[in-house]
């Protein structure tokens, strides 16, 4: 029976690229000269240091830049709040979401089955699989996904025919 997998997944090789390409342009730029401005990843979540909020909001944009030259989606990026740190200091953790959470599975399974096509989603861990009878169904269970859900930064793999 044919099926596919909806995943939710940034291409971590690119992220991390991309962070270290933020962290020699901030070595670099005149107006972080002399100051703590910084970028770190550890697992998945990224750290922005800084003096100020405006200066992590700087830093933010850089890094968004960059992801989207190298075709990473900035819907992965959950974006945390600003913290104080020792000093005048701030921090901010931004989250790489990977993933579908129990929520956002359970919407995917109630369009799914609003839609009135002939499949079946069920969720498996963190991505949800839906099968069919017909690959016609299933591509146009792709393209209902895709236009219902414009915030999720949703892929498919593991098709199987």
């Amino acid at each position: 029976m044919p099926s596919f997998d909806t995943v939710l997944e940034a291409d971590f090789v690119e992220v991390k690229n991309a962070i270290d390409q933020v962290s020699r342009e901030i070595g670099t730029r005149f107006d972080f000269k002399g100051t703590s401005a910084a970028i770190e990843l550890k697992d998945k979540e990224i750290t922005l240091f800084g003096d100020a909020d405006f200066q992590l909001q700087q830093i933010d944009d850089v890094l968004r830049n960059k992801l989207a030259k190298r075709n990473v989606d900035v819907r992965f990026l959950d974006v945390g709040k600003v913290e104080k740190v020792g000093g005048d200091k701030v921090k901010q953790v931004v989250k790489v979401r990977n993933g579908i959470s129990t929520e956002d599975g359970k919407k995917i399974q109630q369009v799914i089955k609003g839609s009135k096509l002939k499949v079946q989603a069920a969720i498996q861990g963190d991505a949800v699989r839906v099968t069919g009878a017909k690959r016609d169904d299933l591509q146009a269970a792709m393209a209902l996904i895709r236009s219902e859900l414009k915030d999720l930064p949703l892929s498919f793999n593991n098709f199987r025919d």
